[in-house]
C-alpha cells in the first residue's frame, strides 16, 4: 500500500480543516433556518454554504456504516446545528417571516446566490453540458415557483387517503425534498394529498404526550414510525442517488445544482403579505366559515398576496440581498483549501473509494 505525501504542511491541513468544518457548521445553521422558511430548501442553504457535495457523500458514506471519521464529523457539524437551530429560532425566525417577510426574504435571497460563485469555480471551465443542465434546472425551478404561488398550491384542500403506505411515501418525499436543493417539502406533501395527514399524526401523538395516555401514545406512534421509516430510506436513496451523480456526471449534476441555486430565488419574492383567507376556503382541514372565523386562524395559516413596496423598503431589500450575499460568499471562502485537498487524495483511499 503506498502513502501519497500531503500536499499541505500539517499544521495548514489541521487548521484548514477546523475552518472547514466551521464552515459546515455555518451551513447547518442555514439548513436549519431554511426548514422554517416556507418554499426555502435546506439543500440549498447547504449549496449556498458550499458544503453540499460533501453533506450527500458523508450521508452515503454513513449509510454504508464507514470506519472513516471524516463523514461522521461533516455530518455531525451540519445535522447538529440544525437541529438546533430550529428548536432555539424557530419562534423569532416564524415570527419575522410572517410579520416582516421582505426583510427575511431579501436576506435569504442574498444568501442563496453567495453560494453561486462556490459552484461556479467547481465547474470551471464550464462546459455545454453544464450550462444545458443549469439552464433546465433553473427553469424547472421558476415553473415550480409559479405553481407554489398559485391558488390552487397555497391551500392545503387535497386529501388523500392511503394509510401507513402513504405517511412512509410522505416521509419518503419530506426527506428527499431536504436533500435535494430548491425543493420544498411542504409542497410535495400537497402535492401528494399527505399535507393534512402528517399534521395530524404529529398533533395526535403530541396530544397523547399531553394526556400521559400509554395507549394512545402507542397507537398514535405508529403512524410516526410510518413517517420515519419513509424519512430514513429517502435520505439514503436520494444521496447515494445525488453521490453517483456526481462520479458519474460530475459536470451535469454540479450544473442541474447550480441552476437548482438560481431558480430558488424566483419562489423568494420578498413584497408578499399575509391576507386573511377567503370564506370557502380549506385551510389544514379546516373550512373558513365567516370573515371573522379566518382572523381567529394563526397568522402563519393564512395566504399570502404581493404588494408594492415603497422606496425604503426596496432599498432595505437591496441592502439585505448584499449582506446576505456576503456572508454566504465569506462562509465559502472557510476551509476552502482544506477541502481541496480532500477532494485530490480521497478517490485514492480504499474502503469507500469504489462505491
Amino acid at each position: 500500500m503506498s502513502i501519497e505525501p500531503p500536499t499541505t504542511t500539517p499544521k495548514q491541513t489541521g487548521r484548514g480543516t477546523v475552518l472547514y468544518l466551521l464552515r459546515a457548521t455555518i451551513g447547518g445553521i442555514f439548513m436549519g433556518l431554511a426548514n422554517l422558511v416556507p418554499g426555502i430548501s435546506g439543500g440549498t442553504m447547504l449549496l449556498a454554504a458550499g458544503v453540499y457535495p460533501d453533506f450527500v457523500e458523508s450521508i452515503a458514506l454513513v449509510t454504508r456504516f464507514t470506519r472513516r471519521v471524516r463523514p461522521w464529523l461533516v455530518l455531525a457539524s451540519i445535522v447538529v446545528p440544525a437541529v438546533a437551530a430550529i428548536g432555539i429560532l424557530a419562534g423569532p425566525v416564524r415570527d419575522a417571516v410572517l410579520t416582516h417577510r421582505w426583510i427575511a426574504y431579501s436576506l435569504f435571497i442574498g444568501l442563496t446566490l453567495g453560494g453561486a460563485p462556490t459552484l461556479w469555480r467547481l465547474l470551471r471551465p464550464i462546459s455545454s453540458v453544464a450550462t444545458t443542465s443549469a439552464a433546465i434546472a433553473c427553469l424547472g425551478m421558476i415553473l415550480l415557483a409559479l405553481s407554489q404561488q398559485s391558488e390552487s398550491a397555497a391551500d392545503a384542500t387535497s386529501v388523500v387517503e392511503w394509510g401507513l403506505a402513504g405517511l412512509a411515501l410522505a416521509g419518503f418525499a419530506g426527506a428527499a425534498a431536504m436533500v435535494l436543493p430548491g425543493v420544498s417539502g411542504g409542497y410535495l406533501l400537497l402535492l401528494m394529498g399527505q399535507y393534512v395527514a402528517v399534521l395530524d399524526a404529529i398533533s395526535t401523538f403530541r396530544q397523547a404526550i399531553a394526556i400521559r395516555s400509554v395507549p394512545g401514545l402507542i397507537n398514535a406512534s405508529i403512524p410516526l414510525v410510518a413517517i420515519g421509516v419513509g424519512v430514513v430510506l429517502g435520505v439514503v436513496v436520494v444521496s447515494n442517488l445525488i453521490r453517483w451523480l456526481l462520479k458519474r456526471y460530475r459536470e451535469a449534476t454540479l450544473g442541474a445544482l447550480l441552476g437548482l441555486l438560481l431558480g430558488a430565488v424566483a419562489g423568494l419574492w420578498p413584497f408578499q403579505m399575509p391576507v386573511p383567507p377567503p370564506v370557502g376556503a380549506v385551510i389544514d382541514g379546516v373550512t373558513v366559515i365567516s370573515e371573522d372565523h379566518a382572523r381567529t386562524m394563526e397568522l402563519k395559516r393564512w395566504p399570502t398576496r404581493s404588494f408594492t413596496p415603497g422606496p425604503l423598503e426596496i432599498l432595505g431589500s437591496v441592502g439585505l440581498v448584499v449582506v446576505g450575499f456576503g456572508v454566504s460568499i465569506s462562509v465559502g471562502w472557510l476551509g476552502a483549501s482544506a477541502r481541496e485537498n480532500t477532494e485530490e487524495t480521497e478517490p485514492a483511499r480504499g474502503e469507500d473509494a469504489g462505491s
